[in-house]
């Protein structure tokens, strides 16, 4: 294992611990990885972007064209560096909020701990996260109800 790397989940439905080959790169060099047309290096820069939490508010309008890839890591990675934004993320809430309805499980809990992490601006998602209340997956259902309570719903 390599020291001082760090280490991310590969693939929504299952996957190893890997390095994160990205590590160190600035925010303007993990922007310019999500323009890619490969999904495999805009997941890699989304979640370089969560690393950067706040910093990478700037990505925001990028970090939304991603939410809607075809790829699922792609849109869970976006959506991890959009809470990593927190409320400087606002603009995304109608794109993360269609992502509650996302077809992978994985997606739908990130997008609802993103609009938890949004704060009071992502007051219009109440509706569509009281719906996951009956979600199949318990990691979703827990992440809508802790987003509920942030949101004051």
């Amino acid at each position: 294992m390599m020291t001082g790397a760090v280490m991310v989940f590969a693939g929504c439905r299952g996957g190893s611990a890997v390095p994160f080959r990205d590590a160190g790169l600035g925010v303007p060099e993990l922007r310019a990885m999500l323009a890619d047309p490969d999904p495999e290096v805009q997941a890699r820069g989304a979640f370089g972007l969560s690393l950067h939490g706040r910093a990478a508010a700037e990505a925001v309008p990028e970090l939304v064209r991603v939410l809607k890839s075809p790829a699922p890591l792609a849109r869970q990675n976006a959506a991890l560096a959009l809470a990593a934004v927190g409320p400087e993320a606002r603009a995304a809430v109608p794109t993360l909020t269609e992502l509650l309805a996302d077809p992978e499980w994985a997606v739908r809990r990130q997008a609802a701990l993103a609009l938890g992490a949004v704060g009071p601006d992502a007051k219009p998602a109440l509706p569509a996260l009281k719906k996951l209340e009956s979600d199949p997956h318990g990691a979703v259902r827990t992440a809508a109800r802790e987003a509920r309570r942030s949101l004051g719903g």
